[in-house]
């Protein structure tokens, strides 16, 4: 049996009309749901369904690489997230 290691990731949930949609782009997954809760546990099962599958195919190494993962001792880390605002101009009408 495989050792289980908890990891946090930052999730975005944002409202799009009736749904909330849960990103992160450090696995650049993203799901939804018709609550925020609902967004939520999805994006999770989501995405242990992705890094057990990736496991399995024996690629997940490659998109933890790709995706900006780093590894130390083993343990993998997600890259840390820096959000930001920034301005854009853009045309009147739209």
């Amino acid at each position: 049996m495989k050792k289980i290691a908890a990891i946090k990731l930052s999730v975005s949930v944002l409202k799009q009309d009736n749904r909330y949609v849960a990103y992160s782009p450090a696995l650049d997954l993203s799901t939804s749901g018709k609550s925020e809760t609902e967004a939520k546990k999805r994006f999770g099962e989501a995405a242990l369904l992705l890094i057990e599958e990736l496991d399995k195919a024996g690629t997940l190494r490659e998109m933890f690489k790709e995706l900006g993962w780093k590894q130390a001792q083993k343990r993998w880390s997600p890259p840390k997230e820096v959000q930001k605002s920034v301005e854009l101009q853009i045309p009147a009408g739209v």
